[in-house]
This record gives structure tokens, C-alpha cells and sequence, in this order.
């Protein structure tokens, strides 16, 4: 192995050691308090090294919330089936990491956590209602609309904790929200 290529692999070790503490980091105290020394720190590394590789701490966050959302490919759901399988896919990603839920406690935040959401779900979640609602033009708003439900799911059940929403099984969940994203998508303009 050439020194390069183990220079590449330290690289690439350091970078995502860095990434998953700045997710952590983020998570827990959101944009405002978490700093460079103490992300760092979480990774075992010298600061500096979190300037090099990111540049600052908006560039750190972008790239430690650059997320895929993996929405499902609406031409292999029912159109009858796609609120269900939304509210499903959603619960799926806010259980499986932190990264939706520090992107959520930063966006409410600060300005630049929210436009990474706002980006993020306008990016990802305007295709789907492009392909399934009956008048595309209407599908900037009928994305928002779920965004806002399925958004709405995870501050009060991963953030806040209300204990209602946090006491709801998964299959309820799904049967309470899955109408509602289900009527936003394919449902006439009321």
C-alpha cells in the first residue's frame, strides 16, 4: 500500500469520525451551542482539522446533515397506498438516526438549519407530488402540506416528547397520519 493511499484512508477515517460527532453534536445541543473545539473533541481530533476539512461551521453542518431522504419511487406504490407507505418510510427514518432529528432542532433554530430543511424537503418530496397529485401545479404546496405533517410527527414525538404522541404505537400512527398525507397528495383541491 503506497503512502498516498494510506493517507487517503486516514482521510477518509477522519472525515467521517468528524461527521458522525458533528451529528451527535448537533443533535444534542443543536446549531447555536455546538461548537468546533467540542465536535472535535467527540471525534478525538485536533480542531484545526475540522477547519481544514470543512472550512467553518455552516460548512460542517451542510455536510453533516446532507441527507437522502430515500422517498420510495411513487410508480411502484398504489396511488391508493401512498399516504401509508409515507408515513411508514418517515418513521423508519426518524428511528433509524439522529440526523433528521438534529436537522429539526437546528431548523427551528437558525436560519441556516432551515433553509437546509426547507432544501432538503423541497428537493425530495416535490418530485414525489409531481408524479401523484392530479395538478402538478398545485404539488409545491401539496409537498409542503405533508411536509408539514410528517415534520409535525417528529417535533412533538422525537423533540418535544409530548407524551401522547410518544405513547402512539407505530400502527396507529400510521392509520392517524396516513388519510391526511394521503388527501394532501391525491385528493381534489378542496
Amino acid at each position: 500500500m503506497t503512502g498516498t493511499t494510506q493517507q487517503a484512508r486516514r482521510s477518509d477515517a477522519t472525515r467521517t469520525a468528524i461527521l458522525a460527532a458533528a451529528r451527535e453534536r448537533f443533535a444534542a445541543d443543536g446549531y447555536e451551542r455546538a461548537t468546533i473545539r467540542a465536535i472535535a473533541k467527540d471525534a478525538a481530533i485536533d480542531p484545526s482539522m475540522v477547519m481544514r476539512y470543512y472550512g467553518n461551521k455552516e460548512g460542517l453542518f451542510a455536510a453533516a446533515i446532507d441527507l437522502d431522504l430515500r422517498l420510495p419511487d411513487p410508480e411502484e406504490i398504489a396511488v391508493d397506498d401512498i399516504g401509508r407507505t409515507l408515513v411508514r418510510h418517515f418513521l423508519d427514518l426518524w428511528e433509524e438516526n439522529e440526523v433528521l432529528t438534529a436537522l429539526l432542532r437546528v431548523g427551528a433554530t437558525n436560519a441556516a438549519g432551515a433553509e437546509r430543511m426547507q432544501d432538503i424537503f423541497k428537493r425530495q418530496t416535490l418530485p414525489l407530488a409531481l408524479r401523484v397529485c392530479p395538478d402538478p401545479a398545485e404539488a409545491p404546496v401539496r409537498a409542503a402540506l405533508c411536509a408539514s405533517q410528517v415534520l409535525g410527527l417528529a417535533l412533538t414525538r422525537y423533540v418535544l416528547r409530548f407524551g401522547p404522541a410518544v405513547g402512539l404505537g407505530r400502527d396507529e400512527m400510521v392509520e392517524w397520519l396516513a388519510p391526511t398525507l394521503q388527501r394532501y397528495l391525491t385528493a381534489e383541491r378542496p
